[in-house]
């Protein structure tokens, strides 16, 4: 008989109150102030440690106790969703869902249902490891969500798309979900250069290999992080430079 997947469950603490929340015995539940309060990195590693999907529950509008947490939120797991994908973790093992008092839904309802898709999409795991590559990738997702453009994209969205700005100009959705895409791969696959090199210098063309990415793509990325100080040229082997990572404050 197949296991259940390894479940985790970020549940708004006004949404299900501790006296409301029961779930099958794979599930584990971290209550939260806000969703819009919940790290993208806890998430990620919530994967690296042994989860095969996540879930996480709010409050829908109006009900969000801080007015807008919600949005922040939705645009928080959008955001993760997308990076998911290039680490070659399905976005479907990520869900979002938003609840209201009047709808009478329970946790274990709502986590049971979950359960079953993520079970379509059977475990992250091999026996009791993951693959190594996924490993890398999570870690490498994590690192872009640490610097700062993908939160700070975020952060500002609504800013963005709702507001004019002082030239009385105003970023169109489809626009601003472009740029956030575009920023999402660029630093993901500067992330994976910075965690490849961190443990052993390497030159364009060996990241390239790695990374399964035109080395002359790598080598813009390469000169982008050496200009951030994240990157520095470790030694020269004949006429080919090795990049290392460089420890940041």
């Amino acid at each position: 008989m197949e296991a259940d997947p390894k479940i985790i469950c970020f549940a708004c603490n006004w949404a299900f109150p501790e006296w409301e929340i029961e779930t099958p015995p794979d599930v584990g539940v971290i209550q939260v102030k806000c969703i819009g309060r919940l790290d993208p990195i806890i998430v990620l590693e919530s994967f690296a440690q042994g989860m095969d999907g996540a879930i996480i529950v709010g409050c829908k509008s109006p009900d969000c106790h801080f007015i807008e947490g919600n949005l922040y939120g939705e645009r928080t797991i959008r955001l993760l969703k997308k990076i998911m994908a290039l680490a070659g973790l399905e976005p479907k093992r990520l869900h979002l869902e938003l609840v209201s008092p009047i709808e009478n839904k329970s946790l274990p309802s709502i986590v049971e249902k979950f359960i079953d898709e993520v079970k379509n999409l059977g475990s992250l795991f091999k026996g009791e490891e993951i693959d190594e590559e996924i490993l890398f990738n999570i870690q490498a997702a994590k690192q872009a969500v640490v610097w700062s453009r993908l939160r700070m994209l975020s952060g500002r969205e609504r800013k963005l798309t709702e507001k004019i700005n002082v030239y009385g100009e105003k970023i169109r959705q489809e626009e601003f979900d472009r740029l956030v895409e575009e920023v999402i791969e660029e630093e993901y696959l500067r992330s994976k250069i910075y965690l490849l090199t961190k443990s052993k210098p390497a030159s364009v063309e060996e990241i390239s290999e790695r990374i399964g990415v035109d080395s002359f793509l790598v080598l813009q990325h390469v000169v982008a992080l050496r200009r951030k100080g994240l990157l520095g040229m470790d030694r020269i082997e004949g006429y080919t430079p090795l990049y290392r990572a460089l420890e940041v404050g």
